[in-house]
């Protein structure tokens, strides 16, 4: 076997054009074998054919690239639960944009490593005006805010309880119950007290429980409020949080993973009123975004708040290196290693504008409200509330929790719909995540029907048949995409 060719170089793309038609062709022909939201038959199913499908994963003799990504694509896209498909709404799970997948191929091919200048001089330019041209739209009013790049919400909200922690030593961090579970995972991987937890009886923290703990509560503190929450997509009141924070001399910090791309839609920023009061914002634009993961961001109101993540390693950032002008790369992450995320990011902005993304971000709203409409107006679901912004909570109106948990199951077995499952007001609730903005009325009564039909088979007959003798998927013409 020859040499194989490298992607980057001026050879490299005659080197990726056909492999890349031998790969779309894959993902083409693993989703007609799939022709759902995800593939049927469960865990017993999908696992043996994939391993099938694959086998051997390392041979004695190679079977050359076209053959090898004939196979594994195919497999992976037919045992892939697709987010393009409009019944595939279960999580914060995007369908990435054609264009950001594109820039992606082109970061990959050319792999600048965002450690050092060195290894990315276009790259580390086009991040640094990327990070503080975002940072500014959380930030107008600051002079010099900035941001950094990680791998989404968990890790952003990681380093700013980091940042705290450097800034004040121990700090106490206090969240609501309807805070992401990051907060109290990294409370603990940086060996701060565990987080007080407020109550959030209505999906948002409780305005007056937060102020008793923070009169109580020993400093230094730190507030987390969230501007989209994972269950229900609600949005603390940012506002009166930054109010009470600055009567207690307390810090805030807020995960806007989910709602802070909202900033970009004129309709649906005065959600998000107060969150340049906070002294540190998560982002994730492999959510809201349509970017594929992964795609997060912490934004700090001043670049200085970002120092103590300063790190030097001689072979990388040399101080005689950085005295002679090139720029020291480390400190803009915990990881050495990693990828210009910053280029998919950088052409969707460009490629859209604000009014492109603002289309999409409004679309994709109003795709929920129309499914909150459609789910009033059918007598046998029950509608959690309005959404907020783009996840729906709703369930079978007399069925119990295990009887919604046990739709929920049937219809991922089956391979009709991939819904998520969110506890409120004491009850599971089925849940519709929609990030799809090509999502239609029509695919909406679709999976409502999915759901009726479902719950109505199941209290009519016993589930363990339904879950052995899954019926067919749906015709691409019942689902339109």
């Amino acid at each position: 076997m020859p040499t194989p060719p490298l992607a980057g170089g001026t050879a490299g793309p005659a080197a990726l054009r056909p492999l890349l038609d031998t790969v779309l062709t894959a993902l083409h022909d693993g989703a007609a074998l799939r022709g759902g939201p995800l593939p049927a038959g469960g865990p017993d199913t999908v696992t043996p054919r994939t391993r099938t499908a694959t086998h051997p994963l390392i041979p004695d003799h190679g079977t050359g690239p076209h053959d090898a990504l004939r196979a594994l694509v195919t497999a992976l896209a037919q045992g892939a639960a697709d987010p393009a498909h409009p019944h595939c709404t279960a999580h914060l799970h995007t369908p990435p944009l054609a264009l950001a997948a594109a820039a992606d191929l082109a970061a990959s091919a050319l792999n600048p490593s965002m450690d050092s200048w060195d290894q990315a001089p276009a790259a580390s330019a086009l991040e640094a005006d990327l990070t503080s041209a975002l940072a500014a739209e959380i930030y107008p009013d600051t002079p010099s805010p900035d941001a950094v790049i990680t791998t989404g919400g968990t890790e952003a909200n990681q380093l700013a309880l980091l940042l705290a922690r450097e800034r004040h030593g121990p700090v106490q961090t206090v969240c609501g119950t309807n805070a992401h579970h990051s907060i109290a995972r990294a409370a603990w991987l940086l060996g701060l007290p565990e987080p007080f937890v407020v109550p959030a009886p209505t999906g948002t923290l409780d305005l007056a429980a937060l102020d008793d703990a923070l009169t109580e509560l020993h400093r230094p503190l730190l507030v987390v409020a969230t501007a989209g929450t994972t269950d229900t997509g609600e949005i603390d009141p940012l506002d009166a949080i930054a109010d009470l924070c600055t009567t207690h001399d307390a810090e805030l910090h807020i995960d806007a993973a989910y709602g802070g791309p909202l900033l970009l839609s004129p309709t649906h920023r005065p959600l998000l009123h107060g969150l340049d009061r906070a002294h540190s914002v998560t982002l994730d634009l492999h959510k809201l975004g349509w970017q594929p993961a992964s795609a997060g961001l912490l934004a700090v109101p001043e670049h200085h708040h970002l120092t103590p993540l300063h790190h030097h390693a001689p072979y990388l950032n040399a101080d005689d290196d950085t005295e002679a002008g090139l720029p020291d790369l480390l400190g803009r992450s915990l990881r050495t290693t990693r990828r210009p995320d910053a280029l998919k990011i950088a052409v969707t902005l460009q490629a859209l504008g604000r009014t492109g993304l603002a289309d999409l971000i409004d679309r994709t709203i109003a795709t929920a409200h129309h499914l909150a409409d459609l789910i009033t107006k059918t007598p046998t679901l029950h509608l959690y509330d309005r959404p907020t912004i783009s996840t729906v909570l709703f369930r079978p109106t007399d069925a119990d929790d295990h009887t919604v948990a046990t739709v929920r199951r049937t219809l991922l077995q089956r391979g009709h719909a991939v819904l998520g499952r969110a506890h409120a007001e004491d009850r599971l609730w089925l849940k519709a995540t929609l990030l799809n903005p090509h999502t239609t009325p029509k695919d909406l009564q679709a999976l409502l029907d999915l759901v009726t039909g479902t719950t109505t088979d199941l209290l009519n007959g016993p589930p363990a048949d339904l879950l052995t003798h899954p019926t067919p998927h749906p015709t691409e013409g019942d689902t339109p995409r």
